[in-house]
């Protein structure tokens, strides 16, 4: 049974449906050492996608705040190479971004093929803070949903697989980490004040999540909605996801690599050939 729900056609969404947390009776070293099962998978499919060098991977991380997308990100990196894996976090735009459509400068950071790339945060953003917080007039964020649909469809027929995360904690949840936080001398640098008045705006990000994903949900772009209140819980549905979506493509990369083989010793033996 998936640990993420999966999201693959346009659809109504009622996050308050979907638990945030594991399921009751679910075993925290039977999940620890499943993850460690799927990770070791994901360290030899990455290196495999990276030499075939036929498709790339794009993971897009969304999530309230404490959500857990830096820590999700930790976790991937430990299956990944870091030559062919990188992180574009997406903060507040610069002046020079806002000059440009709201999609500029996501593009120019999605992975060539044999590559990786995470997102933390992404062109939602423009679904989602722009719209709780009224940055432009309703009509202009409601036709981004196709501009978005349109945007991943060009990027999936180049070739890169698109996995799209939401990290779904409970209200509760989030209250319990920001405080914690403040208890953290370690973490004290995450603090902010605007952490809690984002969290005042709880409902409003709500729906604004439940339209991203129902409208922006394709087969070549799938959402999945991760319980992650549990940090084990979170890191065994999201690697379950990637590796079950780079599975299917793993014998097509090793042919082709035996392809290239095959051609590298052609050469190899006609140089040989030539020289003796």
């Amino acid at each position: 049974m998936p640990h993420a729900v999966k999201i693959d056609r346009p659809r109504s969404v009622d996050l308050s449906e979907i638990p945030q947390g594991a399921p009751d009776g679910t075993d925290k070293d039977e999940a620890l050492e499943r993850t460690a099962e799927l990770g070791k998978e994901l360290s030899e499919l990455q290196e495999t996608l990276f030499y075939a060098g036929k498709h790339a991977l794009l993971i897009v991380l969304q999530g309230m705040d404490t959500s857990g997308k830096d820590g999700t990100i930790r976790h991937l990196l430990n299956f990944s190479n870091v030559q062919s894996t990188r992180v574009a976090a997406f903060k507040v735009p610069t002046p020079n971004e806002l000059a440009h459509d709201f999609l500029w400068r996501v593009h120019d950071h999605t992975p060539g093929k044999g590559c990786i790339t995470v997102f933390n945060r992404s062109h939602y953003e423009d679904v989602l803070v722009v719209r709780v917080h009224d940055l432009v007039p309703k009509d202009v964020w409601k036709r981004r949903y196709d501009h978005i649909n349109a945007f991943e469809r060009l990027v999936s027929d180049s070739g890169t697989l698109i996995l799209k995360f939401f990290l779904h904690i409970s209200k509760e949840e989030q209250e319990e980490r920001l405080l914690e936080r403040e208890q953290d001398v370690e973490k004290a640098w995450k603090l902010s004040v605007g952490d809690w008045k984002e969290r005042e705006l709880w409902k409003d990000y709500q729906e604004a999540y439940e339209d991203a994903i129902g409208k922006c949900a394709a087969p070549e772009a799938p959402w999945f909605i991760v319980p992650a209140n549990q940090k084990w819980y979170r890191n065994l549905a999201v690697t379950e996801a990637v590796v079950e979506a780079l599975r299917p493509l793993k014998d097509g990369w090793l042919r082709s690599l035996d392809e290239v083989g095959k051609k590298a010793k052609a050469e190899l033996e006609q140089y040989r050939s030539t020289t003796s």
